[in-house]
């Protein structure tokens, strides 16, 4: 199924920007007990010499036999994963001016028609739709640049503080010098002159060629107006954009990501900026007023007031490992580190601790609860020993390195409905983890386990729908090319031994009866729901067209490491019953009574809840602290050349 994209909500204002608009099988009998699963492969499980014996001598049929015995098989087919692409930026044209009401004036604003702008293409139509109909200018009165253009400029100059990049709508203003006005005064008489030197004998089109002279500088001055008219209208248009709904197209970046971009209704802009009490803070008030977008802004803006005024960096070295009892003389810039990034909160818990060290080099037994209180705040597993993970904790991301995560969130923020709704789920894959919200508030988070960087989750959003307890795995096609096909060529009776359904054309059969040298695009492979089946005791389903879904798993030492990015692509949940009761709106208990009925059970959330597959290094907990996390899929790199090709093609 094709995922959906629910629509994005508007927002009104006096002067705001109109936003956006389980198939059935014949069972197959239980593997046997010595049988190596899916599952324990998984988990880096290996046959024993005597399994391995076993396995090898199991008996197929002659035609089986002879088509493992080919002496040159077909190449093993592999199926790939999406890719990143080179990112094409919006394409660049000139605003046409052919069409301008101004073009048949008499004033400066004839000049209007001869300036020449470019901007992305809806941009330009949004400014020949305003000028086609308005020969009067916004930003230029009297010869001069007026108010409103100035305010214009100074919101344009602030683009940063948003996220954006202040080069893309920079823009030079035109210089009122004595030149022009003393110029200006004498224009008439010239033009006089010039038109009573015409011979009378001559055509209409000798005579306007006649007329035509070097521009004075008042005509010059006029002509830099209506250009400079002209782009401000356009950086306007542009702006309002990009505060709207951001820089860059996100499907253009990789196959990974499938989020349809914001519609913006740009024919609105210049209206409402010629009709505003302010124009600068009309455009100002186009960006997200989301909770999690501003306590993104306000730590950009914190962190670059504070990078005036940068401190001495504590140094720790890379390859320390420290296990309690040990000693190492790094351990008093490891508790410096754990002073300058740790809470107050834990400053507070452990002032006792801080004040009584004496530098010494002894992990001492209340150094390691320390360390404990410190892996435990940031997400780590409390075991007090000092490895890479939590040395990476201690240095933390520089400043610089966290300013550049806040303006890929921003950008990305835009990507996602300014209002996430007050019941949703949030799924943050950098932060390994999920967070259900409810009534305007997060109700919990857990801990999950993303795909790998050769399996990697998406970004998308859905809606879930429904809940599935006791459910069947259905093998993806990947995995049943990349990963099954290999042992199957060599024992097609592989998947029968183990347990799983297999089904051609609709029809359950046998594996062994399979030609595992054809395609396998009309064959289907799925594991019963049992103790060892790989969605565990229940998923979660928002369908989508990236088969991704929230489920179980029997591996539940996954959730002990720190870099949980070891997925064939699903969302596996530390408490899946915790999540399937809370969306379902049932305790925890009722979920626990049904699956242990053993029946496979497709329940229906009441309810279609907003899903946010997402990828944030940057985003505000649910006290409003922005946390950073690592970048396990090196998409914020991506995100960055994305946005450097727009401000090239922008000529930025």
């Amino acid at each position: 199924m094709t995922g959906k994209t629910l629509p994005h909500a508007q927002k009104t204002t006096s002067f705001a920007l109109a936003l956006l608009s389980g198939i059935s099988f014949v069972a197959i009998a239980a593997p046997p007990a010595q049988a190596l699963t899916l599952m324990d492969m998984l988990r880096g499980k290996r046959e024993s010499i005597q399994e391995q014996v076993e396995n090898r001598s199991t008996t197929v049929s002659p035609a089986t036999q002879r088509q493992a015995d080919r002496s040159d098989p077909e190449p093993l087919p592999k199926i790939s994963g999406p890719r990143y692409y080179t990112y094409k930026t919006d394409p660049m044209r000139q605003v046409k001016t052919g069409a301008f009401a101004a073009a048949t004036a008499t004033d400066a604003t004839r000049f209007l028609a001869q300036a020449k702008v470019s901007a992305p293409a809806d941009v330009a139509e949004a400014v020949e739709a305003y000028y086609g109909k308005n020969g009067t200018p916004l930003f230029v009165e009297n010869g001069d640049v007026n108010e409103r253009a100035h305010a214009v400029l100074a919101i344009l100059a602030k683009a940063g503080e948003y996220g954006l990049d202040p080069a893309d709508y920079r823009l030079d203003v035109p210089m009122l010098t004595t030149a022009s006005v003393t110029d200006d005064a004498a224009k008439p008489a010239v033009a006089d002159a010039a038109i009573d030197a015409v011979p009378a004998a001559t055509s209409p089109a000798d005579a306007a060629a006649a007329t035509v002279a070097p521009a004075s500088p008042a005509e010059q001055h006029d002509k830099d107006l209506m250009q400079f008219e002209l782009a401000l209208s356009a950086k306007a248009v542009l702006f309002a954009q990009d505060m709207a709904r951001g820089r860059i197209d996100p499907n253009r970046i990789s196959g990974y990501h499938d989020l349809k971009r914001r519609t913006v209704n740009l024919a609105t802009v210049l209206p409402f900026v010629g009709t505003a009490p302010d124009a600068g803070a009309y455009l100002a008030s186009l960006a997200p007023t989301s909770p999690q977008f501003l306590a993104l802004k306000a730590e950009l803006d914190r962190l670059r007031a504070e990078s005036k005024t940068a401190e001495t960096e504590v140094r720790i070295p890379e390859a320390l490992v420290l296990k309690p009892g040990n000693q190492s003389e790094d351990l008093s810039s490891v508790i410096s580190a754990i002073q300058k990034r740790g809470s107050e909160t834990l400053k507070t818990e452990y002032a006792a601790t801080f004040a009584s060290y004496q530098h010494t080099p002894d992990y001492a037994p209340e150094l390691v609860d320390l360390v404990k209180g410190f892996q435990k705040e940031v997400g780590l597993k409390a075991d007090g020993v000092i490895g890479p993970a939590t040395l990476r904790a201690m240095a933390g991301h520089s400043d610089q390195s966290k300013m550049d995560k806040l303006v890929v969130a921003m950008e990305q923020a835009k990507w996602l409905p300014d209002d996430l709704g007050s019941r949703y789920v949030l799924i943050n894959q950098p932060a390994y983890r999920v967070y259900y919200h409810d009534h305007g508030q997060e109700q919990f988070s857990m801990r999950i386990v993303v795909g790998s960087k050769s399996n990697q989750t998406y970004f998308f959003q859905d809606e879930i729908q429904t809940v599935e307890l006791n459910p069947y795995w259905g093998v993806p096609q990947s995995i049943i090319v990349n990963e099954m096909l290999p042992k199957l060529r060599k024992d097609p009776n592989y998947l029968d031994r183990l347990g799983y359904q297999v089904e051609v054309g609709g029809k359950a059969v046998a594996s062994s009866s399979v030609n595992w040298y054809g395609s396998t695009q009309s064959i289907a492979v799925r594991q019963p729901p049992s103790s060892d089946n790989a969605l565990g005791e229940l998923k979660i389903l928002f369908p989508n067209a990236h088969a991704i879904y929230m489920h179980d798993t029997p591996s539940k030492s996954f959730f002990q490491r720190d870099m949980r990015a070891l997925s064939h692509g699903c969302v596996r949940l530390a408490e899946p019953r915790k999540m399937a009761a809370a969306v379902l709106g049932i305790s925890e208990q009722e979920v626990g009574t049904k699956i242990a009925q053993g029946k496979n059970l497709a329940m229906t959330v009441p309810q279609k809840i907003p899903v946010y597959v997402a990828y944030f290094t940057a985003w505000p907990n649910k006290d409003g602290k922005v946390e950073f996390f690592d970048d396990v899929y090196g998409r914020d790199e991506a995100v960055v050349k994305a946005l450097q090709a727009t401000s090239k093609a922008r000529g930025a």
